[in-house]
């Protein structure tokens, strides 16, 4: 008799599947504009408070970075006012904006649901014992994305804004950006901080699948680093500090996914053995 067999359910054809994923995607779908309708109404929060709060000095990041460089005997990220506008420059530039602002705040919003969903479509096809084992990835999943895109939005943004924001090759040229060149490079920031974030999970289910093992993750720790300063590199203005600052949460995901890959493999020997 097989062991932990699958969900006691009916086979699906190929098309029954997609019809499945259809329901599933539409459900994610409404959920995530029902939020984003929700960011669209209250526009004044989302735009002022939340888009161009790392734009203005009293950012809580900036006031910290200020007394932080104060205390070594320094001043920067110390200012009153950043060296730049944001224009638009098309007649539908601010109304898109909006629109896209609110679609990324709803799905933001919404990635619980999203993975509950997702979660739904692949558990029938898992057996029993994965089921239980993954019982928490919807929790966990969400809080480290969610842990992400703080950490993109209060660290990455302003560092970058900062940067960005104040350099100049020659003070001819004074900085005028555009909407959707602004509102990009908060929304890059934060959903690329929310996704390298769930390493930890990518690594479980890899590892189940046999696909990472503790030792393929050792024994390319030294590339892994060279891919995450790089990562950091392309995220965060170009000076050191700042891709310590992005890279150090990386790399200790890193080693806590290689602690995670140690412990399903421990998991995975032991009910071999119980059950040879």
């Amino acid at each position: 008799m097989a062991q932990n067999p699958p969900n006691p359910e009916k086979e699906m054809s190929f098309l029954d599947h997609l019809e499945e994923l259809r329901w599933h995607l539409i459900r994610s779908t409404i959920a995530v504009v029902v939020l984003a309708t929700v960011a669209f109404i209250f526009k004044d929060f989302i735009f002022d408070q939340l888009i161009f709060g790392p734009k203005k000095a009293s950012f809580p990041t900036y006031k910290l970075l200020c007394k932080s460089a104060q205390m070594l005997g320094f001043d920067s990220f110390c200012f009153t006012e950043l060296p730049f506008r944001v224009q638009s420059r098309t007649m539908a530039g601010q109304f898109s904006a909006h629109i896209w602002t609110s679609i990324t705040a709803g799905f933001i919003l919404a990635f619980p649901y999203v993975l509950h969903e997702f979660w739904k479509f692949v558990s029938p096809g898992l057996r029993t014992n994965e089921r239980r084992s993954a019982r928490g990835f919807i929790i966990v999943a969400s809080i480290l994305f969610f842990i992400g895109v703080l950490f993109g939005y209060y660290v990455v943004t302003p560092l970058s804004i900062n940067f960005l924001g104040t350099y100049q090759v020659s003070t001819e040229v004074f900085n005028d950006f555009d909407l959707s060149s602004y509102i990009g490079l908060v929304r890059a920031c934060a959903l690329s901080s929310g996704l390298i974030f769930e390493l930890p999970i990518i690594i479980y289910f890899l590892t189940k699948v046999g696909l990472v093992t503790p030792q393929f993750l050792r024994k390319y720790r030294k590339f892994a680093l060279v891919i995450v300063l790089i990562i950091s590199a392309i995220i965060t203005p170009p000076d050191i500090a700042s891709q310590i600052i992005v890279a150090v949460p990386v790399v200790v995901l890193y080693e806590i996914s290689i602690f995670i890959s140690k412990a399903v493999i421990k998991r995975q020997n032991k009910k071999a053995k119980a059950n040879g």
